[in-house]
């Protein structure tokens, strides 16, 4: 890794959850949002995780968790959904930016995998590139009936689990850095009624929060 910051894989966690209790209480603290550290910031970047999330307009990653200006490193996606340019860009926040941790950020009621539910229900096909979305949440709506699972945010727990396997079975680069415990990848999945974040599952070196 070319880059390295000073929070640990479970330090990183640990400030995201406490962010989002301030979140929740409405006691932010808007932390690295002011011109002198936007300033600071121009000569370069070292943020404490990448944070891949479902690009929902209600799972803002900056506000939910009450970070600022290069705390984080964001890649987005309807459903959280992984392809190469995703998979790049997590390879560029973990192996040049060196962030310790990687979040998979879900949440309640998921268009995407609703999508999927009913695709799968009712036989049909979404329209356009909607139908590439659909088709990669598919295994996660699968692997949820297959368990005896029926409610729509039950899915959502088993896409973020699907995703955080991927990313580390597909990316050697992730792969390395999780077992030689110098990265963790977070499950996460958000109440978009109650603000709050709790734990789906992880691979690496992280602790019970």
């Amino acid at each position: 890794m070319s880059a390295s910051t000073s929070f640990s894989p479970d330090e990183a966690l640990a400030a995201l959850l406490a962010g989002n209790r301030r979140f929740v209480d409405g006691k932010q603290s808007h932390p690295n949002q002011d011109a002198d550290h936007r300033s600071a910031l121009a000569s370069g970047q070292h943020p404490s995780a990448v944070l891949f999330g479902c690009s929902d307009s209600r799972l803002a990653a900056e506000i939910i968790f009450d970070h600022g200006l290069g705390d984080l490193f964001v890649v987005r996606t309807a459903g959280h959904v992984s392809g190469p340019e995703v998979l790049g860009s997590i390879e560029y926040g973990v192996g040049v930016l060196g962030t310790p941790l990687v979040v998979v950020l879900g949440h309640g009621s998921c268009g995407a995998v609703s999508a999927a539910a009913k695709a799968h229900a009712e036989g049909t096909t979404p329209s356009g590139h909607v139908r590439d979305i659909v088709e990669r949440v598919t295994p996660s709506v699968l692997s949820a009936r297959a368990a005896g699972l029926t409610e729509v945010d039950d899915f959502v727990d088993v896409h973020v689990r699907k995703t955080v396997d991927f990313l580390v079975e597909r990316s050697p680069l992730l792969g390395t850095e999780v077992a030689a415990g110098r990265c963790a990848v977070a499950g996460l999945s958000y109440s978009l009624a109650e603000g709050t974040v709790r734990s789906v599952g992880s691979r690496g070196p992280l602790s019970e929060h």
